[in-house]
């Protein structure tokens, strides 16, 4: 990878993490018995959540049919976990820079995944001190349910994106039920779960080109700045 990402395989956080900046959901991530479980949790959990049969399958053919991510893009898997989305782009022959702000997530991605074209970083990316519209793309799988901030996480993200890059969203959106008012509580995990359209508020010069409901799970994709916009579905499963 090229400029300031060469040869970054770091553990070590570009910003200090503190445990009061961090919702209960993101420190549990922190712990190594979640790190080894989590792949096999992510191998269900569309299905789960859906109700529908979604393998990892599944959901990989679905973002390479409306992201078409190419050879030598370079993308930011941001919260990548243990590296689904990471492989995915590097099997594609991109580089990523795959970060997360769990190292034991990280080791189990880098033993998952071994691809010579993923970079990995500890950080936190609500604020992560990349710079400027450094990547043609950036994924985001249920990350965005876990951070403590949103929006900041959101608005940092569509900086770091190129004008004509892309943006991939999966995540939980808010339906009002019981059960999202019980996890959004701090003490049962702090988890958000936002609207789409305050997604797409939170996000400066994209626009969504595509959306995907099933079940409880949405996907977006979104495009910064680019006037050849490629529009595609918009529906609910």
């Amino acid at each position: 990878m090229s400029g300031p990402f060469q040869s970054q395989e770091t553990l070590n956080p570009a910003k200090p993490l503190t445990m009061a900046s961090l919702t209960l959901a993101q420190r549990s991530n922190r712990w190594p018995v979640t790190a080894a479980g989590y792949a096999a949790w992510r191998a269900q959990a569309l299905t789960l959540l859906s109700g529908q049969p979604f393998s990892l399958a599944r959901e990989a053919a679905l973002f390479r049919r409306l992201c078409g991510p190419q050879p030598g893009e370079t993308w930011l898997d941001a919260g990548t976990s243990t590296g689904f989305y990471a492989g995915v782009l590097a099997g594609q022959g991109c580089r990523v820079l795959a970060a997360d702000l769990s190292a034991p997530m990280l080791r189990e991605a880098q033993r998952r995944e071994s691809h010579s074209g993923i970079d990995w970083m500890l950080t936190n990316l609500e604020a992560s001190g990349l710079p400027d519209a450094a990547f043609d793309g950036v994924t985001i799988g249920a990350t965005l349910n876990e951070t403590h901030h949103p929006a900041r996480f959101l608005a940092e993200l569509a900086r770091l994106i190129r004008p004509g890059g892309q943006l991939w969203l999966m995540y939980v959106p808010r339906t009002g039920g019981p059960l999202q008012r019980l996890l959004s509580r701090p003490v049962l995990g702090g988890l958000t779960f936002p609207d789409p359209a305050w997604v797409g508020r939170q996000l400066p010069g994209c626009v969504r080109t595509d959306g995907l409901r099933m079940g409880a799970v949405a996907f977006e994709r979104y495009v910064k700045e680019n006037s050849g916009v490629r529009r595609g579905f918009c529906k609910k499963a």
